[in-house]
Parts: C-alpha cells; sequence; structure tokens
C-alpha cells in the first residue's frame, strides 16, 4: 500500500472514525476476546460504545493466535473502512519461554546473547499474533529501591544503550515488513522515568536539562537510531510537567530534534493522569495538552474520544494534529503489513510448534548462565558431587523465579533449583528443607532446616524476594532481605556447615546478614524458565560464572543512590590532603558500594599485565590505542569482562571520576592470553556542556583498565585539537 492510499483512508475517515483509532483498549472489549463483556462496568464509565470499539486502532494484551484471529476477524467486520487491530502487549523478557529479568541480562554483558532472547521471544510472540512489544525498558537506575530496576540494564548509559540496540535488533530483525516473526519495538519510558525521587514508583523527576541529556537520554536514542518504531510516554515529571503532556520533550525533542516519526503511546492511564499531576484541570484539557505534546495513541482512558471533536470545534485543536497522528498509526499498520494481511504472524500450528519448544528452553538456560553473578567465594564453589546438601530456604523448590513482567510465563513450567541439584549430583544427594518463608516463619519450619542441615556437607540457602516485591509498584525502603530470612541464615551459622547463599531478586540488595555469614553467594536474579538448572550446573561447576554487576550493590540503604560514575566534591574522601572530618563523607559507613559496578568473580583467575598506550597525545583525527594482556592462571577456563574506564581531569563542567567507554569479553583457557585492544577516540570524549553542545575539551585524561569499575589500573594522554 502506497503514501497516497493511506492518505486516501485517512480522507474517507469522519473525525469520530480518526479519534478512535488513537485510543487502546484492553483485550476483553473486544467482540471474540477472551473474558469479553466482563468488562462492562469499566466500558460504561469510560464512555466507551460499541461504535468506538469498532474503530480503535490497538489493542492491548490479546494474545494467542486463535483469539487473535478471531478478534481480527470480527474488527475488520465491524469497521467501515477495513482497518486492522495492531496487537501489542508486554513481551518484556519472554513471551512464554521466560529469560531473566533484562537487568540480569545486562549482567551478561553480552549483545549477542540480548539480541537473541529478544529474537526468540519475538518469534513466540508473532506466532501468537502480537504485532508490537512494549520492549525495551532502558531507564537509567540509579536508585535500587524502584521496583522496575528489575526492567533495565544498569546504570551505565553506555552499556545501556549498547543493550537497547540489540534488543531492538532482536525484536525487529532487518525487515519488519517481510518477516512476521519480527515485532515491532516500543522503547520506553520516555524520559528519565528511573530517577524517580525516593526510587518510589511514579513519583517526581527533577533535574537540569544537562543531566537528562548527558545520562538518561542516550539509551532511548540508540534505541531510536537502530530503528524502534514507537515510544511510550514515561507517568513521571520532566522539568516539572508530566512527560505525556510535555511538548518540549515529545515535540522540540523527540520529534524535531531528534527526527523521530514513530507511533507515540502514553503509558496505561498516563493522559487522564495529567490531571492528579496538577497540569490540566479537566479531561479536556488533559487531551488538549497530550495531543499537542505529539502523543498519538491513549491507552486505556477516554479523554481523546469523549473531548478532541470538541476541542477541534471549538478551534482549541487543530484537525491537522489528529491527521498527523492517525497517519502515524495507519504508517505502521503498513510497515507490518496488516493492510495486506490483518492477521500477519498469527499461526496456531506455528504458535504450538515453537512455543516453549527445546530450542527455546535451551537459549534461556544459556542466558540464565550467562546473567548469574558470583559476589564471593570462600573455596566452597563448585560444589563436589558426592557431597551431601541440606536445600534449605523460601526458594528452595519455589517456582517463583520468572520475575514481574514474565506475563504468560507459568511457574509450573519452571525448573527448581532442587531438582536442577538432584539432576545433577543424585536424588539421594540433595535434601530440601523450606526454612521460612518470604517474609514468615514458624518452629516447625526451623526445626525442619536444622535438621536437614546437621546432616549435610554443605547448605545452600535459597533465599530472596517474592517476584511482586520488586517490578512496577514494586518500590521499597528497606532493601534487605525479609527479617524472617536473616534470623533463618542466624540460626543456621552456629552449625559451622559451608553456606552458599543464593539470591532471587530483582534489585541489587542490602547483603548485610548475608554477605557476612555466607560463605559463598550467587545473585541468580529472577533467571527465568531454566533458572534452577542453570543455577545448579555453576553450582556444580559444569559453567563457570561469568556475569558482571550492572548495577553497584550498595553497603546501606543509606547511600543511595550509589553509582560508579558519580562526581568527585571539593572534599573528597581519600584526597592526599584531605582532613579526617571534614570531607564528603558518612560517619557511620563508606562511601562506596559493597560491591561495585562491573564486579563479579570466577571459579578461575585472571591477571592483567601493566596496560599500555600507543601514545601520550590524542588528536580529533588521532586516536589512542590502549592494549592489556589478560592470562587465566587458573585451572579453569573462564570468561573475562576487560572494561574500559577515562575520567576528564579538568572539563568544562565536572567530570565523573570514571566512565565506561568500551568493554570487550573474551574467553580463555587455563594458562592461555590475549592481548586485547581498545580504540579510544575524540568523539567518546565528548560530553554536553553547559550550552548543551557536544563536545570534548583539551586537557589531560586518564584512562583505567580492568575487570571492574573499582579495580583498574591507570595512564595518562593529553586531548590536543592543535
Amino acid at each position: 500500500m502506497t503514501e497516497q492510499q493511506l492518505v486516501s483512508i485517512l480522507n474517507q475517515m469522519t473525525i469520530d472514525e480518526k479519534i478512535a483509532q488513537l485510543l487502546q483498549l484492553a483485550a476483553p472489549f473486544y467482540e471474540g476476546a477472551e473474558g469479553e463483556g466482563q468488562i462492562t462496568g469499566p466500558m460504561a464509565a469510560m464512555g466507551i460504545s460499541k461504535e468506538v470499539v469498532a474503530n480503535t486502532g490497538s489493542v492491548l494484551g490479546l494474545t494467542g493466535a486463535q483469539q487473535v484471529i478471531q478478534v481480527q476477524k470480527a474488527h475488520m467486520n465491524n469497521n467501515r473502512l477495513g482497518i486492522p487491530l495492531l496487537m501489542m502487549a508486554d513481551i518484556v523478557h519472554g513471551y512464554k519461554t521466560i529469560f531473566p529479568v533484562p537487568l540480569a541480562l545486562g549482567c551478561s554483558w553480552d549483545m549477542q546473547l540480548a539480541e537473541r532472547t529478544a529474537e526468540i521471544a519475538a518469534a513466540e510472540a508473532a506466532a501468537a499474533g502480537v504485532h508490537v512489544t512494549f520492549a525495551p525498558m532502558v531507564d537509567l537506575v540509579r536508585d535500587p529501591r524502584w521496583g522496575r530496576v528489575m526492567e533495565s540494564t544498569g546504570e551505565d548509559p553506555f552499556l545501556n544503550g549498547e543493550f537497547a540496540r540489540a534488543f531492538v535488533r532482536g525484536f525487529q530483525g532487518r525487515d519488519l515488513t517481510g518477516d512476521p516473526s519480527r515485532v515491532a519495538a516500543c522503547v520506553k519510558h520516555f524520559a528519565a522515568y528511573g530517577a524517580a525521587e525516593g526510587g518510589r514508583d511514579y513519583n517526581t523527576v527533577d533535574m537540569s536539562e544537562r543531566q537528562l541529556r548527558e545520562y538518561y537520554l542516550p539509551a532511548y536514542q540508540a534505541a531510536l537510531d537502530e530503528g524502534c518504531e514507537m515510544v511510550m510516554t514515561s507517568f513521571n515529571t520532566v522539568d516539572g510537567i508530566p512527560a505525556t503532556g510535555n511538548s518540549r520533550l515529545m515535540r522540540d525533542l523527540l520529534r524535531d530534534e531528534w527526527g523521530f516519526d514513530g507511533v507515540l503511546i502514553s503509558d496505561w492511564g498516563a493522559v487522564k493522569e495529567l490531571i492528579p499531576h496538577g497540569v490540566a484541570a479537566n479531561e479536556a484539557e488533559a487531551a488538549r495538552k497530550a495531543i499537542q505534546a505529539g502523543v498519538d495513541i491513549e491507552m486505556m482512558t477516554p479523554c481523546y474520544v469523549r473531548h478532541l471533536r470538541d476541542l477541534v470545534e471549538t478551534g482549541q485543536v487543530e484537525e491537522a494534529l489528529i491527521d498527523e497522528a492517525v497517519l502515524r498509526i495507519l504508517k505502521l499498520k503498513r510497515k507490518l503489513g496488516l493492510f495486506d494481511n490483518p492477521y500477519r504472524g498469527a499461526d496456531p500450528e506455528r504458535e504450538r510448534e515453537i512455543v516453549m519448544c527445546a530450542e527455546h528452553r535451551q537459549a534461556a538456560r544459556e542466558a540464565a548462565l550467562k546473567s548469574i553473578v558470583l559476589l564471593k567465594n570462600e573455596g566452597v564453589l563448585p560444589l563436589q558431587e558426592d557431597r551431601n546438601i541440606a536445600l534449605i530456604g523460601p526458594f528452595a523448590q519455589s517456582g517463583d523465579i520468572l520475575g514481574p513482567w514474565s506475563w504468560l510465563g507459568e511457574q509450573e513450567e519452571a525448573v527448581r533449583l532442587y531438582d536442577g541439584l538432584r539432576a545433577i549430583s543424585g536424588a539421594n544427594r540433595v535434601v530440601a528443607a523450606r526454612g521460612c518463608g518470604i517474609e514468615t516463619g514458624t518452629d516447625a519450619e526451623w526445626d525442619e532446616a536444622l535438621r536437614a542441615a546437621r546432616n549435610a556437607d554443605v547448605i545452600v540457602l535459597a533465599l530472596g524476594e517474592h517476584s511482586e516485591m520488586s517490578g512496577e509498584a514494586g518500590s521499597r525502603a528497606n532493601i534487605r532481605l525479609p527479617q524472617v530470612q536473616l534470623e533463618l541464615i542466624a540460626k543456621l551459622k552456629p552449625l559451622n556447615k559451608p553456606i552458599v547463599a543464593v539470591l532471587f531478586n530483582g534489585r541489587p540488595l542490602d547483603l548485610h546478614g548475608v554477605f557476612d555469614q555466607a560463605d559463598a553467594v550467587v545473585e541468580a536474579w529472577y533467571p527465568g524458565t531454566e533458572g534452577g538448572a542453570a543455577i545448579a550446573e555453576l553450582l556444580y561447576g559444569k559453567h563457570n560464572p561469568s556475569g558482571r554487576l550492572s548495577m553497584s550493590f550498595p553497603y546501606a540503604a543509606g547511600q543511595i543512590p550509589v553509582y560508579y560514575n558519580h562526581f568527585n566534591t571539593g572534599r573528597p574522601q581519600g584526597a592526599p590532603d584531605a582532613q579526617e572530618r571534614y570531607v564528603s563523607q558518612y560517619l557511620d559507613i563508606p562511601n562506596e558500594p559493597l560491591l561495585p559496578f562491573g564486579y563479579g568473580l570466577s571459579y578461575t583467575s585472571f591477571e592483567y599485565s601493566e596496560p599500555a598506550i600507543s601514545s601520550g597525545t590524542m588528536t580529533p583525527e588521532q586516536p589512542v590505542r590502549i592494549r592489556v594482556r589478560v592470562t587465566n592462571t587458573g585451572d579453569v577456563a573462564g570468561e573475562e569482562v576487560v572494561q574500559l574506564y577515562v575520567r576528564d581531569v579538568a572539563g568544562e563542567t565536572v567530570r565523573p571520576v570514571k566512565e565506561l567507554k568500551d568493554f570487550r569479553k573474551i574467553s580463555l583457557q587455563p594458562g592461555e592470553s590475549k592481548d586485547v585492544e581498545f580504540i579510544l577516540s575524540e568523539r567518546q570524549l565528548r560530553y554536553h556542556h553547559t550550552n548543551l553542545e557536544r563536545i570534548s575539551d583539551p586537557g589531560d585524561f586518564i584512562a583505567m583498565v580492568g575487570p571492574n569499575s573499582r579495580d583498574t589500573a591507570e595512564l595518562t594522554f593529553t586531548l590536543t585539537k592543535q
């Protein structure tokens, strides 16, 4: 279908048909959908008639090939012009085959892996009839109290941007039009949702525009540079204005400056939420501000369908704004091939064939293996297969390991840790005891755990957060493990048995009571469908842990936000001439996190040579080359993430103490060495100055190479522009 034909369709639409095209409703509103009619109350409350539903442009949360075909067929029969629906859903870290949560995938530092997980998620979703996924979420996160950190890949703008590109490639492929096994991606949440004050969901965000551009916007832009088709607005304010009604953010920056001409959708209910935010007095004003800001689709509130027609007729809104929004939606439908085949990839037979197939489950296991981070190991791991294991804790036999936003994942199909361990060591070597629940325990559970532990050689504790304790609306002020689980550790410690703590959670935790008590600590996150099998392989040494943290673990919640690329102060702690008291510090805890960005242990050891630099001078035309030799000095093969950081010693504005600029993930056999080379260019040294121009500063720089953001060796060079 040509552009001219799309315009012809647009010209045939009435104003009411156009406005309805901008409304997204949940699946039960539609004829043929599961639960149809169960939402008649909300339908009436929203003032949504069957005629409006017949003209809507998209549906949220409808999946299953047969159901999608039924709904689309009914819709095409009811829609006067035969305009198909867009089927959208939250396919965040897997459709039915569930991969580790994105924060865990971020710890893989593996872009090919991330792309593959998105490709599989897209294939399963597309076969079930989904056209658009509300992913990737690329919000920069620095506050683990915020539950949605589990949806992000971490605290670094460069690493987040690389993952954003990988996820978009995986979801969309190279030819979205010609490949019905792919889905359109929708990057979210624009913008700066991850900076919510106090880590409290939906809360205020307030920062300078320079801060916004330097740290929070790059990952969104990376996704759009990769061709991401859609953008979702965030719930929060940006410079005092909620994003969904923020013309400066959406029109001036996203549309005009960045040139984005794809579809912009609100998050659930966000248009009407302009009223409680306090920037709209009523629904009509909310509708006007959102459409003028460039929001094409209103999700699950009726402000557009109730008020846009009157706003046009009274001259408060130009109909051209509605036309451009409708045309963008029609263009996406054309790109997805829906005018030629409204049912696109929906195929019940293929759905049965590929959803949760063996190949996809194996990919989920590989993803979990590469996402798990070994945080501590005092000679306990790997486990020996002839040792008797007491597996104790609320996650010992729990299927709640998929994590938030594992929408269609089923806990019954997840591999439990208990089953994973027994599959390797044999049924007689592993005894399970609950010990306690997530937040409560009984004397009987304590006693059962103590009996199991006394007869074991090693205690494996499966601890963590219930999945509802993180994710959207999962903010927590106390990010330690629940007290009952800390008490479980304390009760088992006097037995003087080796203790391995395996953590299931969606955020970095305050690990007091765990890190100091356990002999080994394994961060498994929410590892997905194959989680138990992957953890068991790692614990028994079938796989060498290679995950590296993409978000710092705080020493205590009082440090938050704590992140590696912070600014220095005029009185930095640890400076050569620093006073004992009058420096920037806490009196009761360290400044540094417990575990830094980039950190992770292995079952082998790696030795770094002194790094070398090709020249002490860089110019805009001549980059420098930084080389380091890494040697596996242990007894087993392993993977290492070699990381390059840079500090601008004296900039026009204060610069971070270090910033990740590049990394390499390498595999080494025992005794093997590899030379790792980074090419560092002037472009990589640029940042936003006070006038928001992105340029570099001539002067001195420090390059740092190492296995994490803390343990690095330094080199110096000078940037000249002559």
